[in-house]
């Protein structure tokens, strides 16, 4: 049984930036990771080009039951802070679109690479295939029960994420400690997730892809909107703008709301422009089918939709008049989706909820009831916004803690 200063739990991005920053103030830290690697959602994020974080840090792109927590946390850790944390382990950033950093390389492995030799080289010990199975504290040490063996510190850090991405290593598992130990813990629930609907017709839309925007209604009222990509599925929908909305219905549908999405698929134009050129485009005496003539303006998969949804009356062009031009451009800008799920937690990015912050310190992320107990990155009751956002919060909480060591 080895004692060691520190124990952290989690090599993801919180747990490898608080190992790294901790040992170079001279702690003795083991880091430990059930994975097989580390660092396995810092591979897959950006498609393999690891979105690291973003360049315009702002507290409205985070979500928490308790906003102060988030405001004190960033304040003073704004994007340069971040950036200089990674131009000292090697690594260069360059800038995409909204903001949006990414590594020089373009490879999420780069990354990974870098954090991992970085850790090694101050003197972390990196422990993989290393499952805790109990964690207890007693007399001012934690110890720590895994499938590797007994170990004991001085300080624990639970860096073990959320249950977002199971099968990349996400779990529950810091959070059965934390409420033995009277931690209160807000209910989690998917983010950045793909939306399910029972309607049938989006099966026969499957793989139609339009930039739109989204309207979310919750029990035929007004949340918001996003606008962006709009993916249809086998199951539902996706896309950026879905993705965007997603932890909004997601925690509506917990409440056990009725969810429906309004969906602009011409959102650059407005009704009357798409009216005038509907108008236009008719020519007297065409018996052209409405299917095809509608398949010089929109995907022809989705033009059932709009038809049914619309309930045109007519079949043929040159019966078309501007009543039944409005009921298409209407539905063309309001085209209706019933939600009933989420992809769960299996197709989340994020999740929602966590450890109550207001029962953590924001300027050192030490436990307000457990002296020596710390907490990094999403095990927290803080999520962010698509475009990197979850990362820059997990940096920070690893840097706030390391620097901020007694």
């Amino acid at each position: 049984m080895n004692n060691e200063n520190m124990i952290i739990i989690g090599a993801g991005a919180a747990g490898l930036c608080a190992a790294i920053v901790s040992a170079r103030v001279g702690q003795r830290v083991v880091l430990l990771e059930q994975n097989n690697k580390i660092g396995k959602k810092i591979l897959v994020s950006g498609n393999g080009k690891c979105n690291i974080d973003n360049k315009y840090i702002n507290v409205n792109r985070f979500h928490s039951q308790n906003p102060r927590f988030i405001e004190e946390v960033l304040e003073g850790y704004d994007f340069d802070v971040v950036e200089k944390f990674f131009i000292s382990i090697g690594l260069e950033l360059v800038e995409g679109k909204e903001g949006k950093m990414f590594p020089m390389s373009l490879q999420a492995s780069s990354v990974v690479e870098l954090l991992e030799y970085e850790a090694k080289r101050v003197g972390v010990q990196i422990i993989c295939d290393c499952t805790v199975t109990s964690i207890n504290k007693e007399a001012g040490t934690f110890t720590v029960e895994t499938s590797q063996g007994t170990k004991t510190c001085e300080q624990l850090v639970l860096a073990s994420g959320s249950p977002a991405a199971p099968q990349l290593g996400g779990s529950n598992s810091g959070y059965a400690f934390t409420a033995k130990i009277g931690h209160t813990l807000i209910p989690r629930h998917p983010s950045l997730v793909q939306l399910c609907s029972e309607e049938s017709w989006v099966k026969g839309c499957a793989g139609v892809k339009v930039a739109g925007v989204a309207k979310l209604y919750a029990n035929g009222e007004y949340i918001t909107e996003k606008k962006g990509d709009l993916l249809f599925t086998n199951y539902g929908i996706s896309g950026l703008a879905i993705l965007d909305l997603s932890r909004e219905v997601s925690t509506r549908l917990a409440n056990f709301d009725y969810c429906e999405l309004n969906l602009d698929l011409m959102p650059e134009m407005s009704k009357e422009k798409i009216t005038n050129l509907l108008l236009k485009r008719i020519k007297e005496g065409s018996d052209k089918p409405l299917t095809l003539w509608l398949q010089g303006i929109m995907n022809k998969k989705l033009i059932p939709v709009i038809l049914e949804q619309s309930k045109c009356k007519v079949k043929i062009e040159k019966d078309l008049n501007r009543k039944e031009i409005g009921k298409l451009v209407y539905t063309i800008k309001n085209l209706k989706l019933s939600i009933n799920d989420t992809k769960g937690f299996a197709g989340a990015e994020v999740a929602t909820g966590g450890i109550d912050t207001t029962e953590v310190n924001p300027q050192t992320m030490e436990s307000n009831l457990v002296p020596n107990l710390f907490f990094s990155g999403e095990i927290l009751d803080v999520d962010g916004d698509r475009g990197g956002f979850n990362f820059h919060f997990a940096w920070v909480c690893g840097l706030r803690l390391g620097c901020n060591l007694k």
